[in-house]
């Protein structure tokens, strides 16, 4: 029985069998758990749609009560046995903030997400296959500081789709572009189409002389063109913080340069309202000065000087 054992495990030609090259390479586990906050709008929403569609190792939870206790989306990650979460936090019902985090351990990032437009509203041509996966394109701005770097690191483990999903497909027909500038990551979605032109074979010249009406060009396959066909969605992250652990520990990273939405909002307020200041101290300003000089009916002194018409002419 034990020989029988042995010589099963291997082929016919003496090699390993391929279930247990499979089990020999090292496979990549990855399940995202997706999922929002209250106080979310309906392009927050489609948003979250279209990623769960383009990522089939991804899980979508309900939506979390709580903004302040993040720590539980560790347990909810080991509850759905995810080692990946992406948590949509939405403020006042018009910011949006992506957490990325690699659960139990960290790190963490927060982003601001802008500029955001999906699927439906954007009407693009391009289609690809549901559970298919993206080929990972990143600018090579990303490896000049530590920073990017981690941020690759998290973005690739995200939104790579492993070949060992469940719901995944065996072909690879769109590329999701990560392209960093400003100091912002600007993601892009686009299919990979692929056109044949027809190429005519070359006909007998004796035959053409002979009987030119007659002359059929055969077709065959002719060069295969690759183009991209932008898809959707697209969306713009701005990296706030990194944190060492998940949802928590210690800043490695800060964004100095990162104004608040909030803060915007404010100035333009108070913008707003100095120069609504300003306006008003002047007409009062303007009516004093309107007083004084006796050019309003029935308010203030007026002086009579020897030029005055009633003096001239009296």
């Amino acid at each position: 029985m034990s020989a029988y054992k042995s010589f099963s495990k291997q082929k016919t030609n003496g090699q390993k069998r391929d279930d247990e090259e499979a089990a020999s390479k090292p496979k990549n586990r990855q399940r995202v758990l997706m999922l929002t906050s209250r106080g979310v709008t309906y392009r927050h929403r489609h948003l979250l749609g279209d990623l769960n569609s383009l990522l089939p190792h991804s899980r979508k939870d309900a939506k979390l009560d709580t903004k302040t206790k993040l720590q539980q989306l560790n347990e909810l990650a080991d509850l759905y046995n995810c080692n990946n979460v992406m948590f949509f936090e939405a403020r006042k019902g018009k910011d949006l903030y992506l957490w990325l985090s690699k659960p139990p351990n960290g790190p963490t990032i927060k982003f601001h997400a802008n500029n955001l437009h999906t699927m439906e509203e954007l009407n693009f041509t391009g289609n690809c296959l549901k559970g298919s996966r993206p080929v990972l394109s990143f600018d090579a701005g990303f490896e000049k500081q530590a920073h990017t770097r981690v941020i690759k690191e998290l973005l690739t483990q995200q939104f790579g789709v492993p070949q060992t999903s469940r719901k995944v497909k065996p072909f690879v027909d769109h590329v999701m572009g990560f392209t960093l500038a400003d100091n912002k990551v600007w993601i892009r979605c686009y299919q990979i189409a692929e056109t044949e032109t027809a190429k005519a074979a070359p006909s007998d010249p004796d035959t053409a002389d002979s009987a030119p009406t007659a002359t059929v060009a055969k077709s065959g396959k002719g060069e295969t063109n690759i183009s991209l066909i932008e898809i959707g969605p697209r969306f713009v992250l701005t990296p706030i913080i990194i944190l060492e652990g998940s949802f928590g520990g210690p800043v490695i990273y800060e964004n100095k340069e990162f104004v608040s939405p909030n803060q915007i909002r404010s100035d333009l307020r108070r913008a707003k309202a100095g120069r609504h200041n300003r306006r008003a101290e002047s007409m009062v300003e303007r009516k004093a000065k309107r007083r004084d000089m006796g050019l309003n009916t029935g308010e203030g002194p007026r002086e009579i000087d020897e030029l005055d018409d009633q003096v001239l002419f009296a």
